[in-house]
């Protein structure tokens, strides 16, 4: 399959305003090149976004699933001007930094069980490097030098850094760069649609058997972790069926295996907890985190470690052999506080918790179209799964599913006024995730927007 397919349209945009980015050295991230003028976005307020020409979005997907707190808030521009005046810039390699300390304390203050480390990174990729890293020397450190495998989800995307993009599981995206990092092997992902299953216990004891499986297949005492997301976004936002957690937790601790809960996306109030692993009760060995550490005001990333993890380290008096220039940057720290603060003093779990299920069922309503084949997700991450025949479910052909989605649904979603992402990296899919500050009007405009295309794009492909 190709590249998530965004929802821009080049109609808005205003090449007179100033360099484009067809004209300009700006080469896009996942975008293909030569392809029609992007928009160019130049401000933001709240749950919104205005481009150059002065059109505005409702920003359906929170940036890339991070700007929690929503767009233009001043207290976390002031808090970046305070901290760069104080100190700007200083390295965590044999120093610390007060920002560093005091969101160490509050992040471990914050995340569940015994995870009392914090090894800040500068994102989401890195920090996923970081925890395999620290995977592998722990069990050095402990005698185990053998186990240096991971496993990780069918489709679950986990990163692009070499580690992190052989631990992701998306071929088309990988492809390009093989051979990658040896020792990262795939298991089956927990979405029951078109499986024959119900969505209950006993699937997710055949998805956690097939890890257990995957463990004695490779020799448990090869195998340092197993990397899972709260809620599995690539593939569409797959949340885990009754029980899958709590027996993966299992199997982990029979086999000495680490477990990892990959939260770039899923903590910090997405899902109306601060971290997943405490939306569904289980407790990870490491959290990887980012993107609403900070609401994208500024980069951050790291990895939540249990003390346990760290005590080999500390006994030897020992040091982890990694580093990243800006990991931990005093004036990410800072940002990171102060949209914490702004999180907690507005309850913004509060607000996604009790708007959730009205948003599912906005969404559900939608099933009535044909196209609609399948609605999930969980808190403010939500995905609408396409369909080509709504009684056998049949999906799209590559081509078909090509012209609905770049030709068709994405254009007019943005044209529309809604920002998501069309994704067709496995069935084509509408992933939306807005910013935690949602109300019912723009829960509402989401549900107004999508029927209004969707039904569009329906009639559409009947006259193809």
């Amino acid at each position: 399959m190709s590249s998530p397919v965004p929802t821009t349209s080049s109609s808005s945009s205003n090449p007179t305003a100033g360099p484009t980015a067809a004209t300009s050295p700006f080469w896009g991230h996942f975008t293909a090149m030569g392809d029609d003028p992007l928009p160019v976005m130049v401000r933001g307020e709240g749950c919104y976004v205005w481009d150059r020409a002065g059109n505005r979005y409702l920003d359906g997907l929170s940036g890339l699933f991070t700007v929690q707190v929503g767009h233009g808030r001043r207290e976390l521009a002031a808090a970046a001007s305070e901290q760069m005046s104080t100190l700007a810039y200083f390295p965590i390699w044999s120093y610390a930094t007060e920002p560093a300390l005091a969101l160490a304390e509050r992040l471990t203050g914050m995340a569940p069980g015994d995870l009392d480390r914090v090894f800040f990174t500068t994102g989401g990729s890195e920090a996923v490097d970081t925890a395999w890293k620290l995977a592998r020397q722990y069990f050095k450190a402990v005698g185990q030098p053998d186990r240096t495998k991971v496993i990780s989800r069918d489709l679950a995307y986990h990163g692009t850094t070499m580690g992190a993009l052989s631990i992701t599981g998306l071929p088309a995206i990988k492809e390009p760069f093989e051979p990658l990092v040896p020792g990262a092997v795939k298991v089956r992902h927990t979405s029951s649609f078109r499986s024959g299953h119900d969505f209950d216990e006993e699937w997710g004891e055949i998805c956690a058997r097939d890890i257990e499986d995957r463990i004695l297949m490779e020799g448990p005492d090869t195998v340092a972790a197993v990397y899972l997301e709260p809620v599995q976004n690539t593939g569409g936002t797959l949340p885990p069926p009754p029980g899958y957690f709590a027996r993966v937790r299992e199997i982990c601790d029979r086999h000495g295996v680490l477990l990892v809960s990959d939260e770039v996306i899923c903590a910090f109030g997405r899902l109306g907890e601060w971290f997943g692993s405490d939306r569904f009760g289980y407790r990870p060995d490491m959290i990887t985190f980012a993107k609403g550490v900070t609401s994208g005001y500024s980069p951050l990333g790291g990895v939540l470690v249990s003390d346990r993890l760290a005590q080999p380290f500390v006994e030897a008096h020992s040091t982890f052999l990694h580093g990243i220039t800006f990991g931990g940057h005093p004036v990410s720290c800072a940002v990171a506080m102060a949209n914490l603060d702004l999180m907690e003093h507005e309850d913004l779990l509060g607000n996604v918790s009790r708007r959730a299920s009205g948003f599912q069922e906005r969404l559900e309503g939608l099933l009535d179209l044909p196209i609609v084949g399948d609605v999930r997700g969980d808190g403010f991450l939500r995905t609408v799964e396409l369909v080509r025949d709504p009684d056998t479910l049949e999906t799209f052909t590559d081509e078909e599913c090509a012209w609905l989605l770049k030709g068709q649904i994405s254009h007019r979603l943005f044209e529309s006024g809604l920002m998501c992402r069309s994704d067709d990296r496995s069935d084509p899919m509408i992933l939306l995730s807005p910013p935690l500050i949602a109300g019912d009007d723009e829960l509402d405009l989401i549900e107004s927007v999508l029927r209004s295309v969707l039904t569009e794009a329906w009639t559409s492909l009947q006259h193809r």
